[in-house]
Protein backbone atom coordinates (compact mmCIF):
# COMPACT_ATOMS: atom_id res chain seq x y z
CA UNK A 1 0.00 0.00 0.00
CA UNK A 2 1.20 3.24 -0.43
CA UNK A 3 -0.57 6.38 0.22
CA UNK A 4 1.54 9.42 -1.74
CA UNK A 5 1.95 12.58 -0.08
CA UNK A 6 2.79 13.92 -2.97
CA UNK A 7 0.56 15.88 -5.67
CA UNK A 8 -2.01 12.73 -6.83
CA UNK A 9 -1.51 14.66 -10.92
CA UNK A 10 2.26 13.12 -10.71
CA UNK A 11 1.43 9.90 -10.76
CA UNK A 12 0.77 7.97 -14.34
CA UNK A 13 -2.75 6.13 -15.15
CA UNK A 14 -1.88 3.06 -13.94
CA UNK A 15 -0.60 4.71 -10.08
CA UNK A 16 -3.27 6.42 -10.07
CA UNK A 17 -5.49 3.90 -10.54
CA UNK A 18 -3.39 1.91 -7.84
CA UNK A 19 -4.23 4.70 -5.44
CA UNK A 20 -7.35 5.08 -5.71
CA UNK A 21 -7.74 1.39 -4.69
CA UNK A 22 -5.34 1.32 -2.34
CA UNK A 23 -6.93 4.06 -0.11
CA UNK A 24 -10.34 2.84 -0.77
CA UNK A 25 -8.81 -0.20 1.16
CA UNK A 26 -7.16 2.10 3.87
CA UNK A 27 -10.59 4.06 4.23
CA UNK A 28 -11.84 0.50 5.14
CA UNK A 29 -8.82 -0.51 7.43
CA UNK A 30 -9.74 2.24 8.86
CA UNK A 31 -13.35 2.16 9.54
CA UNK A 32 -12.36 -1.16 11.12
CA UNK A 33 -14.18 -3.26 8.29
CA UNK A 34 -10.97 -5.52 7.52
CA UNK A 35 -9.12 -7.96 9.31
CA UNK A 36 -5.88 -7.20 7.78
CA UNK A 37 -3.53 -4.37 6.86
CA UNK A 38 -4.31 -2.39 10.72
CA UNK A 39 -0.71 -1.93 11.69
CA UNK A 40 0.15 -0.82 8.02
CA UNK A 41 2.75 2.00 8.08
CA UNK A 42 0.99 3.97 5.75
CA UNK A 43 -2.15 4.38 8.05
CA UNK A 44 0.11 6.04 10.99
CA UNK A 45 -0.28 9.56 9.48
CA UNK A 46 -3.97 9.29 9.33
CA UNK A 47 -4.60 6.94 12.57
CA UNK A 48 -2.68 10.40 14.32
CA UNK A 49 -5.00 12.97 13.31
CA UNK A 50 -8.63 13.61 15.24
CA UNK A 51 -10.47 12.12 12.51
CA UNK A 52 -8.95 9.25 10.54
CA UNK A 53 -11.90 8.46 8.63
CA UNK A 54 -12.38 12.03 7.80
CA UNK A 55 -8.90 12.33 6.96
CA UNK A 56 -8.75 9.52 4.21
CA UNK A 57 -11.88 10.39 2.89
CA UNK A 58 -10.91 14.06 2.40
CA UNK A 59 -7.39 12.53 1.11
CA UNK A 60 -10.02 10.03 -1.83
CA UNK A 61 -11.68 13.33 -2.96
CA UNK A 62 -8.53 14.94 -3.71
CA UNK A 63 -7.86 11.71 -5.78
CA UNK A 64 -11.20 11.33 -7.65
CA UNK A 65 -10.68 15.77 -8.26
CA UNK A 66 -7.47 14.23 -10.23
CA UNK A 67 -8.85 11.73 -11.65
CA UNK A 68 -12.12 13.65 -13.17
CA UNK A 69 -9.96 16.14 -14.27
CA UNK A 70 -8.30 13.10 -16.82
CA UNK A 71 -11.77 11.60 -17.68
CA UNK A 72 -11.95 8.86 -15.04
CA UNK A 73 -15.45 8.06 -13.35
CA UNK A 74 -14.08 6.93 -9.99
CA UNK A 75 -17.13 5.96 -7.87
CA UNK A 76 -16.93 9.13 -5.56
CA UNK A 77 -20.28 7.10 -3.24
CA UNK A 78 -17.52 5.00 -2.23
CA UNK A 79 -16.52 7.43 -0.08
CA UNK A 80 -17.23 8.49 3.57
CA UNK A 81 -19.36 11.54 3.89
CA UNK A 82 -16.59 12.71 6.03
CA UNK A 83 -14.01 15.20 6.16
CA UNK A 84 -10.87 16.90 7.79
CA UNK A 85 -10.70 20.70 8.15
CA UNK A 86 -6.58 20.35 8.80
CA UNK A 87 -3.80 19.26 7.53
CA UNK A 88 -1.48 16.73 8.03
CA UNK A 89 1.87 17.15 8.41
CA UNK A 90 4.52 15.60 6.13
CA UNK A 91 7.95 16.61 6.20
CA UNK A 92 10.40 18.02 2.93
CA UNK A 93 12.51 14.32 3.14
CA UNK A 94 9.50 12.34 2.77
CA UNK A 95 8.40 14.29 0.06
CA UNK A 96 11.47 14.13 -2.06
CA UNK A 97 11.98 10.42 -1.16
CA UNK A 98 8.14 9.73 -2.35
CA UNK A 99 9.08 11.62 -5.81
CA UNK A 100 12.04 10.07 -6.05
CA UNK A 101 10.57 6.49 -6.00
CA UNK A 102 7.89 7.44 -8.18
CA UNK A 103 10.79 8.27 -10.71
CA UNK A 104 12.23 5.48 -10.55
CA UNK A 105 9.01 3.33 -11.44
CA UNK A 106 7.82 5.46 -14.22
CA UNK A 107 11.55 5.51 -15.55
CA UNK A 108 10.55 1.96 -17.26
CA UNK A 109 6.69 2.44 -16.96
CA UNK A 110 6.13 5.98 -18.24
CA UNK A 111 9.79 7.20 -20.09
CA UNK A 112 8.35 10.38 -21.53
CA UNK A 113 6.25 11.41 -17.88
CA UNK A 114 9.29 10.40 -16.32
CA UNK A 115 11.75 12.63 -19.02
CA UNK A 116 8.54 15.72 -18.18
CA UNK A 117 9.07 15.33 -14.34
CA UNK A 118 12.81 14.40 -13.55
CA UNK A 119 13.90 17.70 -13.20
CA UNK A 120 11.40 19.41 -11.33
CA UNK A 121 12.58 21.55 -8.51
CA UNK A 122 9.61 21.99 -6.32
CA UNK A 123 7.74 18.90 -5.31
CA UNK A 124 3.65 19.53 -5.28
CA UNK A 125 1.83 17.69 -2.30
CA UNK A 126 -1.35 15.90 -1.98
CA UNK A 127 -3.31 18.38 -0.79
CA UNK A 128 -4.44 17.37 2.63
CA UNK A 129 -0.35 17.81 3.39
CA UNK A 130 1.49 20.82 4.12
CA UNK A 131 5.48 20.52 4.11
CA UNK A 132 7.87 21.07 6.94
CA UNK A 133 11.51 20.60 7.50
CA UNK A 134 12.56 17.18 8.42
CA UNK A 135 13.75 13.65 7.11
CA UNK A 136 12.07 11.06 5.72
CA UNK A 137 9.13 10.31 8.19
CA UNK A 138 10.23 6.85 10.41
CA UNK A 139 6.89 5.18 9.51
CA UNK A 140 8.35 4.97 6.12
CA UNK A 141 10.07 1.46 4.82
CA UNK A 142 13.08 2.32 3.35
Amino acid sequence: MRLWSINPGYLDSKGLVALWREALLAQHVLMGKTVGYKNHPQLIRFKNTSNPVGAIASYLRAVAVEAKSRGYKFDKSKIQNRRINSKILVTNGQAEYEFQHLLNKLKSREPNLYISLRDSKRINLHPLFSKIRGDIEPWEVV
